[in-house]
């Protein structure tokens, strides 16, 4: 974990420039980006020695954006981290990932349609990731749904690895790390939950998922600059409808209304828009032997995405991102093309062309 590649990863996180992301996909490293800013090693280099040191001792596993670890749907967003810091075992590139959002103030109704929700989702894809923020509400109703129910589930803080807010969301935090989810952040120990600093954590929540559910939101909730976020990186935004005089039921109704967001009543739903199809429907499938046609007839879109895939093997997202096609359509163009026998599925979400 000492390695000068760490360490100029995290030294990076200390100059806080709005555009490291951008100098680091244009200089193509860490050091390089360092060295563009005039510095190989910056006089913070203490801080992110000791950075190392506390995770270590504290069995806090430090992610770089270089790392295959790292959450790959984040990596191709403008404004990725360059570090993450993870407790616990979740798999950060499981195939579906979808976070789960809302209000603070859930009401018994958001509290039972993301309990149905998460209870169908659970019997239809087991292999699910829930991703939220641990905050009081919505998110920790979804973490304990989870947690119920067997998927794993990850949440995004605010703050340092030291800590939690809310201390009363302790117990679900462990149970977290001791199963296959697990907690992450990008700020240092040390650092205290400040207002700014939940909205910088929405963009993880959102940018490491396929697809945002928003469930009870008020007019000018946080979750709808979550899913502002989400339709900025071109992934799927979901909302559940409420009753037309409710008062958190406003922002997702809204949402609906301009067509920024699904409709969403039931796990079937996201199952249809996403294309989260039975892995033994896609397997019978494929066991039938569908031969590749020797001249496929494409629709633009499915020749986008073939063109995209020339340049080699891409993620979902980031084929979504160069192709300017949302996950939802996407999904369903990657499927068509592995029946017609041009593309196949690998680990972690990735496609190559055959």
């Amino acid at each position: 974990m000492n390695s000068e590649l760490t360490l100029a990863h995290l030294a990076l996180t200390q100059y806080g420039l709005a555009q490291i992301k951008t100098l680091y996909d244009e200089e193509g490293s860490a050091e390089a980006a360092l060295s563009r800013l005039g510095r190989r090693f910056p006089s913070e280099e203490a801080i992110v020695q000791e950075e190392i040191e506390w995770c270590e001792k504290n069995n806090v596993r430090i992610l770089t954006i270089s790392d295959a670890d790292y959450p790959d749907r984040l990596r191709h967003c403008p404004d990725a981290p360059m570090v993450l810091f993870t407790r616990g075992k979740a798999d950060l590139n499981a195939q579906h990932i979808i976070s789960i959002i809302g209000t603070r103030k859930c009401t018994q109704y958001g509290r039972q349609v993301i309990n149905d929700i998460v209870k169908d989702l659970a019997q239809q894809r087991p292999d699910i990731l829930v991703v939220s923020g641990l905050a009081y509400g919505v998110d920790i109703n979804a973490h304990r749904a989870a947690l119920d129910r067997g998927l794993s589930t990850v949440g995004v803080v605010a703050h340092g690895q030291d800590t939690l807010y809310p201390s009363l969301h302790r117990n679900e935090a462990n149970r977290m790390c001791l199963g296959n989810g697990g907690v992450l952040t990008e700020f240092f120990h040390g650092t205290r939950s400040l207002a700014p600093y939940f909205l910088q954590r929405n963009r993880i929540i959102a940018g490491m998922s396929d697809a945002t559910l928003v469930i009870e939101s008020a007019s000018h909730g946080g979750g709808l600059a979550t899913a502002r976020m989400a339709q900025e990186y071109n992934r799927e935004v979901l909302a559940v409808p409420g009753p037309v005089n409710a008062e958190y039921s406003q922002g997702c109704n809204n949402l609906i209304r301009d067509n920024r967001a699904a409709l969403v009543t039931s796990a079937e739903d996201i199952m249809h828009l996403l294309q989260w199809q039975d892995a033994s429907v896609v397997s019978a499938k494929r066991s039938h032997g569908v031969e590749r046609q020797l001249f496929p007839s494409l629709s633009p879109d499915e020749q986008r995405v073939v063109d995209a895939l020339q340049q080699g093997d891409l993620q979902t997202n980031a084929l979504a991102i160069q192709t300017a096609i949302p996950i939802g359509a996407l999904t369903a163009l990657l499927f068509s093309l592995e029946m017609k026998g041009m593309v196949k599925p690998l680990s972690g979400n990735v496609y190559h062309l055959i």
